[in-house]
């Protein structure tokens, strides 16, 4: 038997569901367009955020978790040996440096596309894109054996690259490490 509180909730989302479900039934084309033309005047008149300064925001975070990723997860067991067969933690390594590599992969690609947006910071990271593109194997070389000082340090070029762009752009790009949370989720800008 359900208690009251319960019942009467079980009541409002009953007749809310009702409600959300008739009530587009129960428009008339001519109200619809009406509506959906003021909401048009509304998004337009909002105030929204400068598009080159939200540009270079993201360029920076983007950056930033990249760079972080790729130290914590790729550059420093690489350096360790912690890829090598037979080394302790291997298995553990080889899984993050998987998916630090697609991650910081993936929003170093994001960052690039922000940087599209801000005429200087095109103009710094156009030489960028076919680096970034090599690391795009470095994940599958490291799970293989086969990479080498020469593919990691390519790595880090790519990343300090990125953060001299920046710079010559007036932003500051520090490392940021990402969780093995956010690793898994890859976060689409």
């Amino acid at each position: 038997m359900l208690s009251f509180p319960r019942l009467r909730t079980a009541l409002v989302a009953g007749t809310m569901a009702a409600t959300l479900l008739v009530l587009p039934a129960c428009s008339s084309k001519g109200n619809s367009s009406s509506t959906s033309g003021a909401a048009a005047n509304l998004s337009s008149q909002s105030a929204s955020p400068d598009p080159i300064k939200l540009a270079k925001t993201k360029f920076v975070a983007n950056s930033a978790l990249a760079a972080g990723a790729s130290y914590q997860w790729l550059y420093k067991p690489f350096k360790a040996g912690t890829f090598k067969k037979g080394a302790k933690g291997r298995t553990a390594a080889l899984v993050k440096a998987g998916l630090a590599g697609a991650f910081t992969y993936n929003r170093l690609k994001a960052a690039l596309k922000d940087a599209q947006a801000d005429p200087t910071l095109s103009k710094a990271t156009a030489a960028l894109q076919s680096g970034v593109d090599k690391i795009k194997d470095l994940p599958g070389k490291l799970k293989n054996g086969t990479a080498t000082d020469g593919d990691v340090n390519q790595m880090q070029g790519v990343i300090d690259g990125v953060k001299s762009a920046g710079a010559k752009s007036g932003l500051n790009i520090t490392d940021q490490v990402p969780s093995v949370g956010q690793l898994t989720q890859m976060v689409n800008s």
